[in-house]
């Protein structure tokens, strides 16, 4: 599968689309600090070292990172918890 890791206006976000929808409905979901989610792969997001939040919506999942945190770290393990899942 491909995932596309897309920049946002926001430069501590990014936005990773794959090609298979991964939530089913028009409902969006975001998980905060201290929240767990119903859906495994974001909670599996959180648990990663310097995400703050994640908000999914059919095909796609932003991931807000820390201030301290670098893209070069964090993106390739957030697509590897994205992989994991089959996308």
């Amino acid at each position: 599968m491909s995932i596309r890791a897309e920049s946002t206006p926001n430069p501590n976000a990014l936005k990773f689309t794959t090609d298979k929808l991964i939530f089913e409905g028009d409902n969006s979901i975001s998980v905060m600090p201290g929240d767990t989610s119903e859906h495994d792969i974001l909670n599996d997001l959180m648990k990663l070292d310097g995400v703050e939040n994640v908000f999914g919506y059919q095909n796609f999942i932003t991931v807000n990172k820390g201030f301290d945190v670098e893209w070069d770290e964090l993106s390739p393990k957030v697509i590897e918890v994205i992989e994991s899942y089959g996308y």
